[in-house]
C-alpha cells in the first residue's frame, strides 16, 4: 500500500505540471493576440456655437493607427470603442469675465523635496533649513455663488495660477534653558529633607527640536535629627467657593425632620441665640418678640426697593438713620430669617419707614424698615445689646425662661419708639415750615442721590456668604481627621460676599439728527448716533458693560439749505522784481533801476467763505464776508503758488549800420547845391544833356620817357575843414622808361611824380543842443480838471488824465562841454516839454478783520502760559501812483476772556456703610459666633459729578472718567476685648531742615478710650516722631546740547547789511540749550526750583551764513578767431570764492576754475584788405650808363589796411589779412631801354568759366604804353592759363553754423534771450570768403538766423517761517523735546540757493519728574489660620518717581506727589492689591510661579531673520520638599506665544581651560548667557581626552592630541611604533645671576626640574629647558628656527670674509662738472604757484 500511494502521488503531480504548462501556453497565445490596431485622438478644438454659454460644442481627430503608428483605415479598428469626436462644451465671451474667477486654495504643509524625488537625499546637518514644496488647490468658480466651473473659461482670460511653491522647511530648535539657580534651603529643619535648584525656559522647541530638560534637580539633605517626634499633620485651608444666598428660615424648617423640629421645640433656638447682623435687617423696635414668632411677616419677604419712594415721615432722616442702633446685639426671630433673595442693602432715605403714618398691629407684624436697612446701616439698639450679652451664656437658656425679661425689654422699646415719634413730628414740623420751592429741589436731589446708591436702578447689590473647606493633611498628601492636626483654633471658614452680577443694558434710542445740518454732496459727512442706559452695572467681577454710544456717518438732504463752501483766494502779484534773483555777489544791487529779463512776483494765498445765493439787500454784506480771512483749515484741496517767475521787458536801443560811400557831388541847380547820389536811367533820357569831353593824353614816343598812369586819390585826410584843419588828398605816378638822350621827352623831375588837393571843404560843427532823458509824468497844474479828466482814454489802457514830462536841454562845444544857449543856433533848439498819460490812482485795499482766533483749551497743563488771541487782515491791493496808503496795524492780539471750567466728569465716593457680617444661620456653629464681631463686608455709593460738581449721568463717568471705585471691602468688627484706634494723621510740616522733628497721631475710639489695656503706649502708642529729612539737592546738565536756535525777531539781515527777499540769511549768533536736572540727598530726581535752577543752561552759539560762489567780472571778449567769415568769441569768469553753508553753487568750472562763454560771430572777408604803394624807382643791378636801362629791382611796401565804406583807413597787424593773397613787395625785371616797347602792369585774371573744369582757361592783359622803335617788338601782351579746381577756380557754397548760447540783454539776469547763427560763404578748398561771392551766384538762402531762447531764472530756496514751539513729547523725564519745523514755500531751480538741510529744530523741555503709581514686590502667601492651603498674598501701591529713561530703577517718595495721577499702575487702572495663592503644604510637591516672559526671539542663522516669526516663552518648574512624594509631583508647564521686534540671538560653545584630562564646555548665548541647548550638538567639542591605552610611564600625562606625553623638564622616548617608552630628564642651563660667587664656572646639572634645589637655598637665576622633541616624538619647529639662522649666519661670515680679502681696485678720477643743473619745479595746479 506504501508504494501504491507513492506511485498515485507522482501520476497527480505529472498531471498538475501538464495542466500548468496548458494553461501558461494559453496566456502566451492571449498575450499573442494583444489588437494590432488601435483608436488614437487629436486635441479638442476651438469651442464654437452661436450663442454664449454652455451650448456651443468642440471636435477633435479620430483615426485608427496601427500600433507601430502608421495610420490604417477605420474598419480596422473596433467599431464599438471608438471615442467621440464631438462633445459639448462652454463657449467663452468677453462678457463673462465679470463672471468667473480662478479660486485659489490655502498652502498646503511644506513638504521636503527628498520626499517627492527618490533620488534627492536629505541633508546630514541643516544650517538655514531644508528646501520643501507645498502644493494648493486652483478651480474655476462662478463669482456668485462659488459654483465650481471649467478651467478653460478662466484660462480663456488668465492663466492659471501656479499650483506649486518652493518653500523653505526651517531647521529643528532644540529647547533651550537657563543655568540652575542656586540651592534652596533644605526643606526641613530636622531629619530627611530636599534641596531644589531649577531653571527656566528660554526658547520652546520649535519645528520638531528636542523637548525641554527636566527644569529642577533634587538632593537630599539632613540638616540635624529632629529632637521630638516630626510633625506629620498639617491644616489646610481650600480655596472660598461661590458667593451663596442665605437660605430663608423657611426653607430650613421645611427641609428640617418631623424629628428634629420636635427637638428644636424642645431647645432654644440657634438663630434665637445669634445676634442679628445688618443683613438681617433688625426692626427698628428692637426685635420685639412676635407672638407668630415662627411666622416671616410680609415685609421680610420682599425685595427691598429703595430709593424708589419718598419719605413720608419729612425730610429728615431718622435717628436710627444717624446712628446705629443698639438693639441689632438682640436676637430676633424674625431678623434670623432672610429673605428668599437675599440680603438687601439699601441706604438712608431711600425708603424711610412708614411707622408714623400708619397704625401698627398689636406690634406682631415688622414694619418694613425691619427688612431694609437706613442708608448708612443702623446699629442694634441698646436693649438688644444686653440681651446679645446675657444669651452669651454657655448653657443658653430656653427661650421660655427669659420670656419676662425679653418683655420688659419690649416695654422699654415701645417707650423708646414714642419719644421718637415726638421726634419725628418735630422734625416734620420744621419741613412744613419750608417753602414748596425749596421743598421740591431737595426732593429732586434725594431723587437723583438714591438713583446713583447701591439698592437704587443701577446698581442691586445682594450680600451673600462663601464658605471654605478645613482639613487635616498627612505629608504624603492624605487627607485625615481633623484631630489629628493640633491646633487650638480653627480658622473661618465662612466670609460675607456680594453676589456677582453682569451689566444689564436698556435699549437703543432712536438716532440723534445728522451733525451736518447742510447739503453738500461733494463734502465730507456728519455723524449721528445713539446711545442706551446702563440699568446694572456689573457686581463683583460680572460681565462688563458693551459700547454704550454707537456712531455712524451721514449725511442731509436736497431739502436742508447749502453748505457754506471755502476757497482759496489769492491777493494781487507783487510788481516783477529782478533783484531777487541776483547772486549775492552780483554788482548790479548798487544800481537796480535799469535791471530786466527774469524776475519773480510773489502774492498771499488765504481762505474765505464762499459767497452763495445771497438777497439783493445783503449783497454788499456778503462781498465783504467773502473778502474775510478764514481759518486755512477750512479749505481743502491745494492751495495757488505763492510764487511765479515773470519778465520785464529790456529796451532796444536802435541799431544803424556804417555809413555807406560818399556819392558824387552833383548839384540840381545853383540855389539849391545839396549834393544827391545819381542813379542809371536809360540814355535815350540824356540826348539833350552835355556829353562829356574827351580827355587829352599823351602817348609817349619810343625815344620819350615813359610814366606809368596815376594811381587812385587816397582817403581824405579830415572829415571837415576848419582854422587849423583842412582836408587833402594825394596820387602818384612813376617813371617806368627813361628817356633816349636828347631825342625824346625828358622824364619830370620826383616832384612832378606826385599830385595834392584839397578834400572836404566844408566847415566843422562847432556847437549842437544835447538834450537829456524826459523825466517822469507828472500832473500839469495849467490845465483845469475839467480839462485833465476829458483826456482819459478808453479801453485798457490805465490812464486818468494828461501830464507833462519835462527834459534838460543845452548848448554844447565839440570837446569843451557846456556853453550858453546863444551859441547855438535857436532855430534848432529841441523841445523840453511834452505831454503825457498820468495812471490812475490806485488805493491800499484790505480784507475785514478775520475772526478771532480760539482761545488755548484751559484743561491743558503746562503752567502759567499766556493765553491770547488773534485776528489778522490782509492787503489784497497795494497803493499806487499816489493812492491811499494802508492801514499800519493788520494784526491784533488780544487777552483770552476769564476761562471757563474745563468740562469733565469725576467718580463721587460716599462713607462707607457699617461693616455687615455673616447671617447667623450661617455663623451659628462657629467658635464666638455669639459675639457681634470679627471679618464683615462694607459697601459704600458712588455717584458722577462734573467737574464743577454739578450732577451728572453716571454713563458720562464710564466713558470719559476713570475706572469704577470699588463699591464693597472687608473689614472688621472690633469685638468687646479689641482696641480701636483712629488711622495715623500726616507727619507735621518741618519748620527747619535736618534739626527739626515732625510728628503724627492717632487716637482711641469708642470704648476703648475706657479700657485700661488699650491706654498702655508701649503697645498702643498714640504719637510718632521722627526728624525731618535733611534735603540737599545738587543741579547737574543732562543730554545733548539742543540746535542752535536764533532769537525772535524775525530773519537776520545778509551779510551785505541789507535784508533781501527770498534769501534765506538765518544765520548769526543764536543760543543753544541743555537742560538741568535736580537731585535730592537719595538721588531721587526732584523739580528744578529745588535747585533754584531755571531748568536750562544757555550758550551762545554761531549759525554760519551760507555764502555763494563768488565768481569775476566778465572779461571783454577776445577778437573773432577768424578774419573771414563765421568764427568765435570767447569771455571768461575765474572763481573768486567757492560756496559754502550752502550757498548758491557754482556753475560747471573747467580745471582751471574758469567758466566761459563762447557765441559765434561773423568777420568781414573785405574787412581787412592789403594795399600796396608804388612800385620805387628801379634799382637797376646790371646799370648801363649810357642807355639806363638794364636788369633792375622794384621794391613797395605792402600794408594790411582796416577796410571801411569810404576805404582803407589805418594800418593793422599783417595777420589780420589773408596771407595767401598778400601782393609782392619787390620784383626782379629789366628797365626797358630808349626805343624799347613799354608796357603797363598786367591787370587781373578774367574769372574762370563755372563750372571748373573742361578745357576752359584764364587770362590777362598788359596794354602798351610806348611803341618800339624800329626794329623791336613788344613781348606779348597776353597771358593765358588753364583753369584748373581749387588752383585758379573755385566753387562756392553758403555753410550754417550751430546755434550760440542764449543771449540776454546786457542788464538782464535771465529770462528771455535771442540765439543767433551765421552763414558762411565756403570756397570749395573750404575756405571762407566774402559773401560776394555766394550772392553773386544767386545761391539759395532759406534759413533763419534768429530764434528767441529762455535762460532759466535761477530761483532761491525759499522757506515758511518757523512754526510755534510743539508740545514736550514726553510729559516727564530727561528726554523730552519740543519741536518747531518750517517748510519749503518755494523749491529751488536753475542756480538758485539749495534749501538748508535742517528743516526741524529741537530744544529740551523743562525737566520734571516722573511720578506713577507702580506696585510693590507681593507679600508671602499665607493662609490665614492654616499652615497651608489656599491662601492670599498682598502688595500695596506707592508713588515711585523715575527721570523717564527706564535705564535707572524708580524710587518711593510720598504719595502726595501722585495725587494729581489717575489711580493706574502701568496703563491699567485696574489695580490688584491682593490675589490668591497657595501656601505648600510640608512634605507637598507643587509648582512655582510663572516666571516673566523671555526676550522675544526671532529664527536666525548668521544674523539674517528667516521669516518665522518671533515667539516668547515662560515656564513653572517642580518644586519637592519630601523625598518620599516625588512621584507625586506634577509636569512642568510651559507656555509660549508670538511676538514682535524680536531679536536674533547666535549660540556657540564655549571651553575652559584643561584640567588633567577633562575640561569644562559650555553653550552661550551671543549675549553672554550661559544655556543649555542650542548649540548644534555636533560641533560639540570634547571635554574628555583621556588616553587609550593609559599612560603609566613615569612622569607621562595624556596630552591635547589624545596621545601620552610627557610632563615639563622631561623629553619623550618614543618606540618605533610610536608608543612612549620613557620620560628622560631635560639638561638644564643655569645661568647665574649677579649675586652667584661661582659666575665664572658654568655648571650642567640634571634634577628635578619641577621642585627647587634643596642644598642651594636662596639660589637665584633662570633655568632654560631644551626640549627639542615635542609631546608627539616630533622635532619641535623652533629647532628647525635656530638651524635655519645659524645657516644665514654662516654664509654671512663667509661673505663678510671674502669681501674683506678682496684686493680693492683703483678708484678712477672724474672731474667735477661746473655747470649747474636745470631746477626742476613741481606745479601742483595752484594758480599762486
Amino acid at each position: 500500500m506504501g508504494l501504491l500511494g507513492v506511485r498515485r502521488g507522482a501520476f497527480l503531480w505529472r498531471i498538475a505540471l501538464i495542466c500548468l504548462s496548458i494553461w501558461g501556453a494559453d496566456s502566451q497565445t492571449a498575450a499573442g493576440t494583444k489588437p494590432t490596431y488601435i483608436w488614437q485622438t487629436g486635441p479638442w478644438g476651438r469651442c464654437m456655437g452661436s450663442d454664449c454659454g454652455p451650448g456651443g460644442s468642440q471636435s477633435r481627430a479620430v483615426w485608427c493607427a496601427h500600433s507601430e503608428g502608421w495610420t490604417t483605415l477605420h474598419t480596422n479598428c473596433d467599431q464599438s470603442k471608438r471615442p467621440d469626436n464631438q462633445q459639448s462644451c462652454f463657449r467663452v465671451c468677453d462678457w463673462h469675465k465679470e463672471l468667473y474667477d480662478w479660486q485659489l486654495g490655502a498652502w498646503n504643509q511644506c513638504l521636503p523635496v527628498s520626499m517627492r524625488n527618490a533620488g534627492v537625499q536629505r541633508p546630514v546637518v541643516c544650517t538655514r533649513g531644508e528646501e520643501g514644496i507645498q502644493t494648493r488647490e486652483v478651480g474655476c468658480v462662478l463669482k456668485a455663488d462659488g459654483e465650481p466651473a471649467e478651467d478653460a473659461i478662466c484660462e480663456y482670460f488668465e492663466p492659471k495660477p501656479r499650483l506649486e511653491q518652493a518653500c523653505l522647511i526651517p531647521c529643528p530648535r532644540d529647547c533651550v534653558v537657563s543655568e540652575f539657580s542656586p540651592w534652596t534651603q533644605c526643606s526641613k529643619t530636622c531629619g530627611m529633607g530636599l534641596q531644589n535648584r531649577i531653571r527656566f525656559v528660554l526658547a520652546p522647541p520649535l519645528f520638531g527640536g528636542s523637548a525641554c530638560p527636566n527644569l529642577t534637580e533634587f538632593h537630599t539633605c539632613q540638616p540635624g535629627n529632629c529632637e521630638g517626634e516630626e510633625s506629620l499633620y498639617s491644616l489646610r485651608v481650600g480655596p472660598w467657593g461661590l458667593c451663596s444666598i442665605p437660605v430663608s428660615r423657611q426653607a430650613r424648617q421645611a427641609d428640617r425632620p418631623p424629628r428634629e423640629e420636635g427637638k428644636e421645640s424642645e431647645k432654644p433656638s440657634k438663630e434665637g441665640d445669634k445676634p442679628s447682623k445688618e443683613g438681617d435687617k433688625p426692626s427698628k423696635e428692637g426685635d420685639k418678640q412676635s407672638k407668630e414668632g415662627d411666622k416671616p411677616s410680609r415685609e421680610s419677604e420682599k425685595t427691598s426697593k429703595g430709593g424708589d419712594k419718598p419719605s413720608r415721615e419729612g425730610d429728615k432722616p431718622s435717628r436710627e438713620g444717624d446712628k446705629p442702633s443698639r438693639e441689632g446685639d438682640k436676637p430676633s426671630k424674625e431678623g434670623d430669617k432672610p429673605s428668599r433673595e437675599g440680603v438687601k442693602v439699601t441706604e438712608e432715605g431711600e425708603k424711610p419707614s412708614r411707622e408714623g403714618d400708619r397704625p401698627r398691629k398689636d406690634g406682631e407684624k415688622r414694619s418694613k424698615d425691619a427688612d431694609k436697612l437706613s442708608k448708612d446701616g443702623s446699629k442694634p439698639s441698646r436693649p438688644n445689646r444686653k440681651l446679645g450679652r446675657a444669651n452669651r451664656k454657655p448653657d443658653r437658656p430656653s427661650r421660655q425662661a427669659d420670656r419676662p425679661k425679653r418683655q420688659k425689654k419690649a416695654k422699654n422699646k415701645e417707650k423708646k419708639e414714642k419719644i421718637r415719634e415726638k421726634v419725628r413730628e418735630r422734625l416734620r414740623e420744621r419741613g412744613k415750615a419750608k417753602d414748596p420751592e425749596t421743598r421740591e429741589l431737595i426732593k429732586k436731589k434725594r431723587t437723583k442721590n438714591r438713583q446713583n446708591r447701591p439698592g437704587g436702578k443701577f446698581w442691586d447689590l445682594t450680600v451673600g456668604y462663601q464658605t471654605r473647606e478645613v482639613s487635616c493633611v498627612h505629608k504624603s498628601g492624605n487627607v485625615e481627621a481633623l484631630s489629628l492636626c493640633s491646633q487650638d483654633s480653627l480658622p473661618i471658614t465662612f466670609q460675607a460676599c456680594v453676589m456677582t452680577k453682569d451689566c444689564d443694558i436698556t435699549e437703543w434710542s432712536d438716532w440723534s439728527a445728522c451733525s451736518k445740518e447742510c447739503y453738500d454732496p461733494n463734502g465730507p459727512k456728519g455723524d449721528r448716533t445713539r446711545s442706551r442706559k446702563v440699568s446694572q452695572f456689573p457686581i463683583d467681577g460680572g460681565a462688563d458693560c458693551p459700547e454704550l454710544l454707537e456712531k455712524e456717518s451721514c449725511s442731509a438732504g436736497e431739502e436742508v439749505p447749502p453748505c457754506i463752501v471755502y476757497s482759496w483766494k489769492s491777493t494781487e502779484w507783487t510788481e516783477c522784481r529782478v533783484d531777487v534773483l541776483l547772486s549775492q555777489q552780483d554788482r548790479r544791487r548798487g544800481n537796480q533801476t535799469g535791471l530786466c529779463g527774469g524776475g519773480l512776483q510773489t502774492r498771499e494765498v488765504y481762505c474765505v467763505q464762499t459767497s452763495s445765493e445771497t438777497p439783493p439787500n445783503l449783497a454788499a454784506i456778503r462781498s465783504k464776508e467773502a473778502l474775510r480771512p478764514m481759518d486755512n483749515a477750512l479749505c481743502v484741496g491745494i492751495p495757488p503758488d505763492t510764487t511765479q517767475l515773470c519778465h520785464i521787458s529790456c529796451p532796444l536801443d536802435c541799431e544803424v549800420s556804417a555809413w555807406s560811400a560818399w556819392g558824387p557831388c552833383t548839384f540840381e541847380n545853383c540855389q539849391d547845391q545839396a549834393a544827391k547820389k545819381g542813379e542809371f536811367v536809360e540814355r535815350q533820357l540824356c540826348r539833350d544833356a552835355i556829353l562829356p569831353m574827351p580827355a587829352l593824353c599823351e602817348v609817349p614816343c619810343p625815344k620819350d620817357c615813359a610814366l606809368s598812369p596815376w594811381s587812385s586819390w587816397t582817403l581824405c585826410s579830415n572829415t571837415c575843414s576848419g582854422k587849423n584843419t583842412e582836408g587833402k588828398q594825394t596820387r602818384a605816378r612813376s617813371i617806368l622808361a627813361y628817356n633816349a638822350g636828347e631825342g625824346g621827352v625828358q622824364c619830370p623831375n620826383i616832384s612832378a611824380l606826385q599830385e595834392v588837393r584839397g578834400c572836404n571843404d566844408h566847415p566843422c560843427t562847432v556847437y549842437h543842443w544835447q538834450t537829456g532823458a524826459w523825466g517822469q509824468c507828472i500832473e500839469d497844474a495849467s490845465i483845469p480838471a475839467s480839462n485833465a479828466s476829458s483826456g482819459r482814454t478808453r479801453g485798457d489802457d490805465a490812464s486818468c488824465s494828461v501830464g507833462m514830462q519835462t527834459r534838460k536841454v543845452i548848448c554844447v562845444r565839440v570837446n569843451v562841454g557846456q556853453v550858453p544857449p546863444k551859441k547855438c543856433p535857436e532855430s534848432l533848439r529841441p523841445n523840453t516839454v511834452r505831454p503825457c498819460l498820468l495812471p490812475c490812482r490806485r488805493d491800499c485795499i484790505v480784507t475785514p478783520y478775520s475772526d478771532w482766533s480760539a482761545c488755548p483749551a484751559t484743561c491743558r497743563t503746562g503752567g502759567n502760559i499766556k493765553k491770547k488771541q488773534f485776528r489778522k487782515r490782509i492787503v489784497i491791493q497795494t497803493p499806487a501812483n499816489g493812492g491811499q496808503d494802508c492801514p499800519e496795524v493788520l494784526n491784533q492780539e488780544r487777552e483770552c476772556e476769564a476761562p471757563s471750567v474745563c468740562q469733565g466728569y469725576r467718580w463721587k465716593i460716599h462713607k462707607w456703610r457699617r461693616c455687615q457680617l455673616v447671617p447667623w444661620s450661617v455663623r451659628q456653629d462657629s467658635v464666638g459666633a455669639l459675639e457681634t464681631c470679627g471679618p464683615g463686608l462694607q459697601i459704600r455709593a458712588v455717584s458722577c459729578r462734573k467737574q464743577d460738581g454739578g450732577q451728572a449721568d453716571v454713563e458720562a463717568c464710564l466713558q470719559f472718567s476713570s475706572s469704577m471705585p470699588p463699591l464693597t471691602q472687608l473689614c472688621q468688627l472690633p469685638c468687646e476685648e479689641t482696641c480701636q484706634l483712629s488711622l495715623w494723621s500726616k507727619f507735621s510740616s518741618c519748620s527747619v531742615d535736618c534739626v527739626g522733628v515732625r510728628t503724627r497721631k492717632r487716637t482711641l475710639v469708642g470704648k476703648s478710650k475706657k479700657r485700661d489695656q488699650c491706654k498702655n503706649n508701649q503697645v498702643f502708642p498714640l504719637s510718632e516722631t521722627q526728624y525731618c529729612p535733611c534735603n540737599k539737592y545738587n543741579a547737574q546738565p543732562v543730554g545733548n546740547w539742543s540746535d542752535c536756535v536764533l532769537p525772535d525777531g524775525g530773519r537776520l539781515e545778509g551779510s551785505l547789511g541789507m535784508k533781501v527777499q527770498g534769501d534765506i540769511k538765518e544765520c548769526g549768533q543764536g543760543y543753544r540749550f541743555q537742560a538741568m536736572v535736580c537731585y535730592d540727598q537719595d538721588n531721587r530726581i526732584v523739580e528744578t526750583s529745588r535747585c533754584n535752577s531755571h531748568g536750562y543752561i544757555e550758550e551762545a552759539c554761531i549759525i554760519p551764513c551760507p555764502s555763494d560762489c563768488k565768481l569775476s567780472e566778465w572779461s571783454n571778449w577776445s577778437r573773432c578767431s577768424k578774419s573771414c567769415g563765421s568764427g568765435v568769441k570767447v569771455r571768461s569768469k575765474w572763481l573768486r570764492e567757492k560756496p559754502y553753508n550752502g550757498g548758491r553753487p557754482c556753475p560747471k568750472l573747467d580745471h582751471v576754475n574758469q567758466v566761459y562763454e563762447v557765441v559765434p560771430c561773423l568777420s568781414d572777408c573785405g574787412q581787412y584788405v592789403w594795399r600796396s604803394e608804388p612800385w620805387s624807382v628801379w634799382k637797376v643791378s646790371n646799370v648801363d650808363l649810357k642807355e639806363n636801362c638794364g636788369e633792375g629791382v622794384q621794391t613797395r611796401k605792402v600794408r594790411c589796411m582796416l577796410n571801411t565804406i569810404d576805404g582803407p583807413s589805418e594800418q593793422v597787424e599783417d595777420y589780420l589779412c589773408d596771407p595767401e593773397e598778400m601782393p609782392l613787395g619787390a620784383r626782379n625785371s629789366r628797365l626797358p631801354c630808349p626805343e624799347d616797347c613799354v608796357l603797363s602792369d598786367w591787370g587781373v585774371w578774367t574769372p574762370c568759366p563755372l563750372p571748373c573744369g573742361g578745357n576752359s582757361s584764364r587770362e590777362r592783359m598788359a596794354p602798351p604804353l610806348r611803341q618800339p622803335g624800329d626794329g623791336k617788338t613788344c613781348p606779348p601782351s597776353e597771358e593765358t592759363e588753364i583753369c584748373k579746381l581749387n588752383t585758379n577756380c573755385f566753387h562756392y557754397s553758403y555753410n550754417i553754423t550751430d546755434w550760440s548760447t542764449c543771449q540776454l540783454s546786457e542788464r538782464a539776469v535771465c529770462g528771455n534771450g535771442i540765439k543767433t547763427r551765421m552763414l558762411d560763404c565756403v570756397r570749395s578748398d573750404r575756405k571762407s570768403v566774402d559773401l560776394k561771392f555766394c550772392k553773386e551766384l544767386g545761391l539759395d538762402r532759406k534759413w533763419q538766423m534768429n530764434a528767441s531762447c529762455v535762460v532759466e531764472c535761477p530761483v532761491n530756496c525759499q522757506l515758511s517761517d518757523w512754526s510755534t514751539w510743539s508740545e514736550c513729547t514726553h510729559t516727564c523725564g530727561l528726554s523730552g523735546k519740543l519741536w518747531r519745523r518750517r517748510t519749503v514755500t518755494q523749491t529751488p531751480q536753475g542756480d538758485g540757493r539749495p534749501c538748508p538741510p535742517q528743516m526741524k529744530q529741537w530744544k529740551p523741555c523743562l525737566v520734571k519728574p516722573c511720578y506713577s503709581w507702580s506696585y510693590e514686590a507681593w507679600s508671602d502667601c499665607k493662609s490665614e489660620g492654616a499652615r497651608c492651603g489656599d491662601g492670599l498674598r498682598f502688595r500695596n501701591v506707592s508713588c515711585f518717581v523715575s527721570d523717564g529713561s527706564g535705564q535707572e530703577d524708580s524710587s518711593r517718595v510720598e504719595e502726595e506727589l501722585c495725587s494729581d495721577l489717575e489711580p493706574s499702575v502701568e496703563g491699567d487702572p485696574n489695580i490688584v492689591l491682593q490675589e490668591p495663592c497657595t501656601v505648600p503644604c510640608p512634605g507637598e510637591c507643587y509648582l512655582t510661579d510663572w516666571n516673566r516672559w523671555s526676550p522675544c526671539q526671532l529664527s536666525c542663522v548668521g544674523g539674517d531673520d528667516l521669516g518665522f516669526g518671533s515667539v516668547q516663552v515662560r515656564s513653572r518648574a517642580v518644586v519637592a520638599q519630601d523625598p518620599e512624594n516625588l512621584l507625586q509631583c506634577p509636569e512642568q508647564e510651559l507656555e509660549a506665544r508670538p511676538c514682535t521686534e524680536g531679536q536674533c540671538f547666535e549660540y556657540k560653545w564655549r571651553t575652559g581651560p584643561w584640567r588633567a584630562a577633562s575640561r569644562l564646555v559650555w553653550c552661550q548665548r551671543s549675549d553672554g548667557l550661559n544655556v543649555t541647548g542650542g548649540c548644534p550638538m555636533t560641533t560639540e567639542p570634547i571635554s574628555d581626552r583621556s588616553c587609550s591605552p593609559p599612560c603609566t610611564k613615569p612622569r607621562s600625562l595624556c596630552t591635547e592630541a589624545g596621545v601620552c606625553g610627557c610632563e615639563d623638564g622631561y623629553t619623550e622616548v618614543m618606540t618605533s611604533d610610536g608608543v612612549l617608552d620613557q620620560c628622560t630628564v631635560i639638561p638644564v642651563l643655569e645661568i647665574p645671576t649677579a649675586g652667584d660667587n661661582r659666575a665664572d664656572v658654568k655648571t650642567i646639572r640634571g634634577f628635578n626640574p619641577t621642585l627647587p634645589e634643596a642644598g642651594s637655598p636662596g639660589r637665584g637665576g633662570r633655568t632654560w629647558f631644551l626640549q627639542p622633541f615635542g609631546p608627539d616624538g616630533k622635532m619641535k619647529t623652533w629647532v628647525y628656527g635656530v638651524a635655519a639662522g645659524a645657516f644665514v649666519l654662516l654664509v654671512f661670515i663667509i661673505s663678510m670674509t671674502y669681501l674683506a680679502c678682496k684686493k680693492p681696485k683703483k678708484p678712477q678720477r672724474r672731474q667735477m662738472n661746473n655747470r649747474l643743473k636745470p631746477l626742476t619745479l613741481a606745479y601742483d595746479g595752484d594758480a599762486d604757484m
